[in-house]
């Protein structure tokens, strides 16, 4: 991608819903029917990969046992609601990479990024040191290779939506890559403002 992207304001509504399957609840509640969902899941497929993207959903895969063996890239930003958050989970990842993605907006630079990461194989944590995450979801997952025998998830946070005509409660997006879920990532990106 040779621009950087933003949601242009008329259009923010529709940046707001679940991508794929809203796990609703409190993070105990949540966590607890993620494991049940993937217990039953890692009998049937043995490669899972796991990608996650804000600083709450890493604190709580990483922190359980069954969970974190399966992630392979998680992507902060050190805040969760404007506060700063520590998480001490650096060892468990082979490289860390910092970079910069500016508030509300997709970096242009974050595709190669993403591919690089990807193609290395390593488990990474990406810190974004300045602006923030929430957006970079969607060329995550439009980076995601479709392989037969592997099957790639990717995760977020949901905040409650109570401004909108639908009222979304909070939770964990879990995001089944596949064709489907990249071409509505395509659409997505397809409304944002270039920049």
């Amino acid at each position: 991608m040779d621009f950087n992207l933003r949601i242009p304001h008329d259009k923010r509504h529709l940046f707001t819903e679940p991508l794929d399957i809203l796990i609703a609840g409190t993070r105990e509640e949540t966590i607890i029917q993620i494991v049940n969902i993937f217990n039953d899941f890692i009998k049937s497929e043995r490669n899972v990969n796991f990608y996650i993207v804000g600083d709450i959903v890493a604190k709580d895969f990483l922190s359980n046992q069954f969970l974190k063996i399966f992630v392979k890239v998680c992507i902060i930003d050190e805040k969760t609601q404007r506060n700063h958050i520590c998480l001490n989970f650096e060892n468990f990842f082979e490289q860390t990479i910092e970079f910069q993605n500016q508030e509300g907006t997709i970096s242009k630079d974050c595709w190669q990024l993403f591919r690089d990461i990807i193609n290395s194989g390593k488990r990474t944590l990406i810190k974004i040191t300045e602006g923030e995450e929430d957006l970079l979801i969607l060329p995550l997952i439009l980076e995601l290779p479709l392989l037969n025998n592997v099957k790639n998830f990717a995760f977020y946070g949901q905040p409650p939506i109570t401004d909108s005509n639908i009222m979304i409660p909070e939770g964990i997006v879990i995001i089944d890559v596949d064709k489907n879920i990249q071409e509505k990532v395509k659409k997505a990106i397809s409304i944002m403002e270039r920049f």
